[in-house]
């Protein structure tokens, strides 16, 4: 399966990772390139068997690698937005195209998975609240099959890209709305 993620923090693979592992699966994520040149976390990443992706580039190797990867059963994490999210509210900005892409060239589903509470530990402009016992919850959606109606898989690909974005807003909204007060400020 492929599993589309919300991108609110630099915790996100982590906590992602372990939902994908509770379900009993091992999660190949699809990372920025230049992780894999910093020392220790390239190693790591190259051992867990993750794949670079070199953005701005049209390089479509990454891709292919997913693809090989679908292909052997594995379940393959992607971040549609591309990059954590640079809105003030945490919700997903609009998505790229290569999830969709991915799901109709492998006939694959498409798992939405949305995540909160990590915004606030640590973002883009740096570590925030490391107040112990801060929940970070995650939680994913129904697959979208775009083999399961054929009409969804003949929309256009940005079309499509959108259905699965709202679809990661509604999950992460409902997460917000719930999340406790407490946390919230």
């Amino acid at each position: 399966m492929i599993v589309a993620c919300n991108h609110i923090s630099y915790l996100d693979p982590l906590t992602n990772g372990d939902a994908v592992v509770r379900a009993g699966r091992r999660p190949r994520f699809l990372a920025k390139q230049e992780l894999f040149r910093i020392p220790v976390v390239g190693t790591v990443l190259r051992g867990a068997g993750q794949i670079p992706v070199a953005r701005g580039r049209g390089d479509t190797s990454s891709l292919d690698r997913a693809k090989e990867a679908l292909r052997r059963g594995e379940v393959v994490v992607v971040y549609p937005e591309g990059t954590v999210t640079k809105r003030d509210d945490s919700l997903p900005m609009e998505g790229k195209t290569g999830v969709v892409r991915l799901a109709l060239e492998t006939e694959v589903p498409i798992v939405p998975m949305a995540s909160w509470g990590s915004q606030a530990v640590w973002q883009k402009s740096g570590k925030g609240s490391l107040r112990f016992g801060r929940p970070i919850w995650t939680k994913a959606g129904e697959p979208i099959d775009l083999f399961a109606d054929p009409a969804a898989g003949r929309k256009p690909v940005r079309a499509i890209t959108a259905d699965v974005m709202a679809e990661l807003t509604r999950l992460a909204v409902d997460l917000r709305d719930r999340y406790p007060r407490r946390w919230s400020g």
